[in-house]
């Protein structure tokens, strides 16, 4: 596959990772637990990184947001800080691929379009290490509350927003592993060309030389 050909597909694995990403952060199930009845179920608890709510068996939820930022726990702050760097860093990691691949028109020379390329998957693979992170720690929080057995409130379990995070995180590091790959190969392809324009031009030398000794005779 040709470097731009890889590009691309780097370009679309990474996006499609931020993008995920980004629609993991309002997602409301980041743990669930339901109250079950004899047939029905009927009450759905659920909450993520900005508030909780309850769902009767009607389909009517009641939500209450989180009321300080500093009164919220530790672990809640810390994934809130690393979902957000991560959708910014996919942001800036978006543009600056646009501006260096090799199928768009800016960015300068393809040196400098390279580093910048580079300089993209570098975003999108902090981005993804941020997201696997917090979706990562946000899971060892419900899975330790869940299986503490003195744990004797609400327990919960993992919701579908972090199984999408993860997923996300994902992709955004594969896309950013081979954007960074592409610009080695390209550059390693760019050495051998130029190794085998001088052996080229010594061997037309050293033949030229021969020739003049042969006239010379």
């Amino acid at each position: 596959m040709s470097n731009m050909g890889v590009e691309m597909l780097a370009f679309t694995l990474a996006v499609s990772g931020w993008i995920l990403i980004s629609s993991t952060l309002p997602t409301d199930y980041w743990k669930v637990s339901s109250i079950d009845g004899t047939v029905i179920t009927t009450a759905t608890f659920w909450s993520n990184l900005w508030k909780t709510c309850v769902t009767d068996s009607t389909g009517v939820s009641n939500c209450k947001d989180f009321p300080s930022m500093l009164a919220l726990e530790g672990y809640i702050q810390v994934c809130r800080g690393l979902m957000i760097a991560a959708v910014c860093l996919g942001f800036f990691g978006s543009i600056l691929a646009l501006v260096g691949m090799k199928c768009t028109k800016i960015g300068g020379s393809d040196k400098t379009k390279a580093r910048i390329a580079c300089l993209a998957g570098i975003h999108f693979i902090l981005g993804g290490l941020s997201s696997v992170t917090a979706c990562s720690l946000y899971a060892h929080r419900i899975t330790s509350e869940f299986f503490d057995p003195t744990y004797i409130a609400q327990k919960y379990e993992l919701g579908a927003a972090l199984f999408i995070g993860w997923a996300g995180s994902a992709l955004c590091i594969l896309g950013g592993i081979a954007l960074c790959f592409s610009m080695a190969g390209d550059g390693t392809n760019k050495r051998f060309s130029e190794l085998e324009d001088t052996e080229s031009g010594g061997s037309l030398w050293l033949g030229l030389k021969g020739q003049a000794r042969g006239s010379c005779k």
